[in-house]
């Protein structure tokens, strides 16, 4: 690539579509930048859905070649007055607090989240989101559902036909673009494992068993006995909420050891993972078998806090497919570039990550590669990435995960990488910076953080800094 790419389409306007969408934006070279957005603002993820979704989930659901979402309509005023709006189910829940502090978590260009909570409610996080994207609002096209996007060659050169479909009108548009990011995140797909007897067991007693992405407020769940499978943030926050109005002891059955506080909860009772759905008898209703062989039986919900494919439907037409399993992307390099297309890139496919400063790198890097400024490696190269990450982390779900402070490395990587662009016309003050030897003290210590602030009760809204908060890690 040596600057030849001047037509880029952004798919989807959340954190990182933003993130994105700034930093093409500040590379002053490209002629036209679309960011596509289905929602009707701004926020991705973050945008909060109160009303209770229906659940169109598959039990077991284990594929993750899923049609588009549909959206769900609401019309804020009198019929005919007022345009309806496009709602889609997104993880979010009442309640819901960020697992990261503000002054972490916020973008390296604006501070204001440190103006929330500590840890920030959603609302708190959407309102930053919508402000932070105000310098490029222009650049968004709202309730657009970006349904397909296809290769095409000009010349031997790779082109994307991007189709779009306007949610209000139903016209459909269609474009050829030099390059597209996508950015539209990877919490889409549930994923419910297909353990034994669980078909036949959700049939014998429907509407039991959901996914921690359509859960909402723990209302549904009074009086309950409950599992919670699974131990990730979600699973840990939504069995807190769940247990102040839940049968106790709740039941969390998970794969891996929860965070030493959580693992001395007086409300909650630890089981290994499902083995079997028993099927349905007088003697044993409702009852499940855990791996140790433990039965528990009367179970009135379960909530599977168990994460999702990666699925992007829109792309179903490359070929070979970017998605086989779900678990991962395939003949990608570096979290980033597709290998056979590097005009095709990916913003935010790593998890188990501080999120914002993460996706402000890796674009970062893309808008310096696709304005010529950067070079990417050579195919041999970059194959050898991708096959030296499977001999390190498999080829499963674990090939996007971070941990262990890899995702700070992974950051620092790309910072360096995008600092090494050669001069031209863009903005270098948009790199975000390195993160520090303080900041990794911080990364370490979050689960303490958040215990401390979570035994403040109702007073930890007031807290929004580790010194309010009591605490000193240097």
């Amino acid at each position: 690539m040596r600057g030849d790419i001047h037509n880029v389409a952004v798919i989807g306007a959340g954190p990182a579509g933003i993130a994105t969408a700034k930093q093409l934006l500040a590379e002053n070279h490209f002629e036209t930048i679309d960011v596509f957005e289905q929602q009707a603002s701004t926020g991705g993820v973050w945008n909060y859905n109160p009303f209770a979704p229906s659940q169109d989930l598959s039990i077991p659901q284990t594929n993750p070649h899923q049609p588009l979402e549909e959206p769900i309509w609401e019309c804020p005023g009198p019929a005919g007055q007022v345009q309806p709006i496009p709602l889609f189910v997104t993880p979010m829940y009442d309640r819901l607090e960020s697992n990261i502090p503000n002054f972490l978590m916020k973008h390296s260009d604006d501070s204001s989240l440190e103006d929330q909570p500590l840890f920030a409610g959603h609302e708190g996080v959407l309102e930053y989101l919508n402000r932070y994207a105000e310098g490029v609002q222009h650049l968004v096209k709202f309730k657009s559902q970006v349904y397909d996007v296809r290769l095409e060659k000009d010349n031997g050169k790779d082109q994307w036909l991007v189709c779009t479909r306007d949610l209000i009108s139903s016209r459909v548009t269609e474009k050829i673009y030099d390059a597209v990011v996508v950015a539209s995140g990877h919490h889409y797909v549930p994923t419910v494992p297909d353990i034994p007897g669980i078909q036949k067991w959700n049939e014998a007693y429907p509407g039991t068993i959901t996914h921690s992405k359509y859960y909402r407020t723990p209302d549904a769940f009074k009086g309950k006995k409950v599992i919670i499978v699974g131990n990730s943030a979600s699973g840990i926050d939504i069995a807190t909420q769940i247990s102040t109005v839940g049968a106790l002891p709740l039941l969390n059955s998970k794969r891996s050891e929860a965070p030493e506080y959580q693992r001395t909860a007086p409300w909650k009772r630890e089981r290994p993972e499902i083995a079997e759905f028993l099927p349905p008898s007088a003697s044993l209703p409702r009852a499940v078998r855990f791996t140790n062989n433990e039965i528990e039986c009367s179970i009135e919900a379960i909530v599977f806090c168990t994460g999702y494919y990666y699925s992007f439907p829109f792309l179903s037409s490359l070929c070979p497919p970017i998605i086989v399993t779900g678990e991962r992307v395939e003949s990608i390099y570096n979290h980033l570039f597709s290998i056979p297309h590097p005009t095709l890139a990916f913003i935010g496919l790593p998890y188990k990550i501080v999120p914002f400063r993460t996706y402000e790198g890796q674009a970062a890097v893309v808008a310096r590669v696709w304005s010529g400024r950067l070079s990417l490696p050579s195919d041999r190269e970059m194959r050898a990435w991708e096959a030296q990450r499977i001999r390190e982390k498999g080829a499963g779900k674990k090939f996007h995960e971070l941990t262990n402070l890899e995702d700070f490395r992974y950051h620092n990587e790309m910072v360096g990488w995008a600092l090494k662009a050669r001069p031209g016309k863009g903005d270098e003050s948009t790199v975000p910076p390195r993160w520090s030897k303080e900041d990794e003290v911080v990364r370490k210590n979050i689960p303490a953080i958040k215990r401390a602030f979570a035994e403040m009760g109702q007073e930890r809204f007031a807290v929004g800094s580790l010194e309010e908060l009591g605490m000193k890690l240097w």
